[in-house]
């Protein structure tokens, strides 16, 4: 059991990195010290945005719950 929630708390983590990589900068951060703040803003979030978004959260949630399975397993 210890094994399956492993194996998905690496494929999380790693999608968890992918995922946070694909998100546009919201300004003020790291992305506008590099050139990332020329983009011009439409002034709305895109449906694929919005997406990217409840992924990011939903991948988020499995990852945390493996973590705590996972302690939970360990402890016990």
């Amino acid at each position: 059991m210890e094994l399956l929630f492993t194996i998905i708390l690496v494929i999380a983590s790693a999608l968890m990195i992918l995922l946070v990589l694909l998100h546009k900068g919201r300004g003020g951060g790291l992305s506008d010290m590099f050139g990332g703040g020329v983009s011009s803003s439409l002034g709305g979030s895109s449906v694929v945005e919005r997406n990217l978004d409840r992924l990011t959260v939903g991948i988020g949630v499995i990852w945390f719950a493996c973590v705590i399975a996972l302690g939970l397993l360990m402890a016990y």
